[in-house]
């Protein structure tokens, strides 16, 4: 969802730019909670809405509700991230691919695309893992989370803070798996970016006495 916004965003398409900026501004100024109550809770206040082809299956779950507030919030910082890669793309790639002749649709999809997704790969671990840490909300709208379970672990078993340092231990280890993925990523996809030591580089070789 957030690369053809994002592609939008960085075109300065003069219908769709501004579209796509008033929703990344309302997503991204508004806390995910508040998000997450109004599609959960706000949306069944409209008889259109309860009496749509939506309502049973899908709005009316908790579940699907959540989802969809989660993927809204996500996007509408992706797209950012994206569109500020895409505008940072090095002029010298762009410049070549249309000396190569290739039109905007091909320079997008080999040149411009590819490099932006790579270079955004650190900025984006940031966000998934932003985004793990937020589906705690999901325990607000009936909705068993990790937090959620252990909240229910303490009132349950009358346990003080055993509940809460088993639901840290979890998100501990998912990061550090998320963590792990996006490094082998890195690695993988960004390996020209690696620090080698160039002859302009590496220090002089001393000139043999004679």
């Amino acid at each position: 969802m957030a690369v053809p916004l994002a592609v939008a965003r960085a075109a300065r398409h003069p219908v769709f730019n501004p579209l796509v900026w008033t929703y990344t501004y309302v997503f991204r100024g508004t806390p995910l909670l508040v998000q997450t109550y109004l599609i959960y809770y706000g949306l069944g206040q409209f008889e259109a809405v309860r009496q749509s082809w939506l309502w049973d299956p899908i709005l009316s779950s908790a579940w699907w509700c959540a989802l969809i507030a989660f993927t809204l919030n996500t996007a509408a910082y992706t797209t950012e991230l994206l569109c500020g890669a895409i505008v940072d793309t090095p002029k010298g790639e762009v410049e070549a691919a249309i000396a190569t002749g290739h039109s905007y649709r091909a320079r997008m999809r080999r040149i411009i695309l590819p490099s932006a997704f790579r270079r955004a790969i650190p900025a984006y671990s940031n966000e998934v893992i932003f985004m793990l840490h937020g589906s705690v909300v999901a325990s607000t709208i009936t909705l068993q989370d990790i937090l959620g379970v252990g909240r229910w672990l303490n009132g349950r078993y009358y346990l003080a803070y055993e509940g809460f340092i088993t639901a840290a231990l979890l998100y501990f280890i998912i990061v550090f798996a998320i963590t792990r993925v996006f490094r082998w990523i890195e690695r993988r996809y960004l390996r020209h970016l690696t620090g080698r030591e160039t002859k302009m580089d590496a220090p002089a070789t001393p000139e043999p006495t004679r």
